[in-house]
Parts: C-alpha cells; structure tokens; sequence
C-alpha cells in the first residue's frame, strides 16, 4: 500500500500545509502525519525531538508562541475539534517578516501546519478540540516567549464571530502580558 502525504510549501518560506496519509475501511480508519523518509524525500528536515498535546475549550486563544533560544520547528495537527491556526514570519532578514497565514485544522480534515524554527504559532479554538504537537527541538521555558494575539502591527484576522465574539475569549494571564511585535523587532535589531 503506497503511504501517499501531500505537501504544500506555504509563501511563508519553509512553512508547509501537509495532507496527512489517512486510509479508511469498513472498520474505521488510520492516519499517519510523519515520516522521517516520506519527509525528506519531500525536502523537508524535522527531527522529532519532543510530542504534546493541548486541550481547549472552545473559545480558548493560545497567542503567538515561540522560544527565543532553541528555537522549535512544529508539525502541528488538531486531533479532535477545530482550530483556526496562525503562524507569523518572525525572521528579521525574511522577505516575508511580520505577515501571518491562517488556516482551519479540524479532526476531519487531516490537515498538518510545519511551522518552521523562528516563526510564531498561535491558534484560536471554535470547537472543544485536542492539538499535537511534533517538536525537532525540547520545551526551553527559559526561552519561552509570545507577542500578543491582537498586535496591531501584525494584525491577525481571528474569526471571533465563530465563537460568538472577543467577549467569548478565553485567554491566560500569561498570554495577556505578552511582548509587542515593536517590542519584538526591537529586541532581534540590538
């Protein structure tokens, strides 16, 4: 049986939309969303170093995430729900820096995101859902960072309406105290 995965390299350079290989019968059905050959056969380098899962509730919002030291590529998949998916280009010398992409991953879709070393990932819940998490690089907390999800530089378009509007929002301290996209360009250009 031929294990077929599709790959989309995003305009964001290194930054993929991955069809997950999923095969269906009459009992059910099975999904695969890595490979190490199938992946680098297709160019594509992510050394799986570390695996999690989040749970949310809808209307939860995980802000732009990311690790200033140690940077961590992600393959990130919904398991179950739906999330609308954000990644934000935050390598200085890029073409690209500073523009977001979104996409709705759901348990029915089979749809992976590869968020690249030195980008930002965030996400939006609009159904009770379950992500994972597939890391070519180990949680550093004392790098741990994010900007904030409603930046006015960066300008993330959320879909709030799906979860009845921002009054909706459910959203951690943490994720409430965090830096700025002028904040962050300031600290990368010292």
């Amino acid at each position: 049986m031929i294990q077929k995965f599709e790959f989309q390299e995003l305009d964001l350079k290194g930054a993929y939309l991955i069809k997950s290989f999923y095969a269906t019968d009459l009992r059910g059905g099975f999904i695969k969303d890595y490979n190490i050959d199938t992946f680098q056969a297709n160019g594509i380098q992510h050394d799986l170093k570390e695996v999690f899962y989040t749970i949310s509730k809808r209307g939860v919002i995980r802000a732009t995430h990311f690790q200033l030291e140690k940077q961590q590529a992600k393959l990130v998949r919904c398991i179950s729900g739906h999330v609308y998916d954000v990644i934000v280009d935050l390598r200085p010398d890029s073409p690209t820096y500073g523009q977001w992409r979104g996409f709705h991953l759901t348990g029915d879709n089979t749809l992976c995101l590869l968020v690249p070393q030195y980008f930002g990932h965030g996400y939006l819940v609009l159904e009770d859902s379950i992500v994972s998490y597939k890391c070519a690089e180990v949680f550093y907390g004392e790098g741990d960072s994010g900007i904030m999800y409603n930046d006015p530089d960066i300008d993330i378009q959320w879909p709030f309406e799906e979860i009845g509007g921002r009054q909706n929002l459910i959203i951690s301290d943490k994720d409430l105290n965090l830096m700025s996209f002028k904040d962050y360009t300031h600290l990368m250009t010292k």
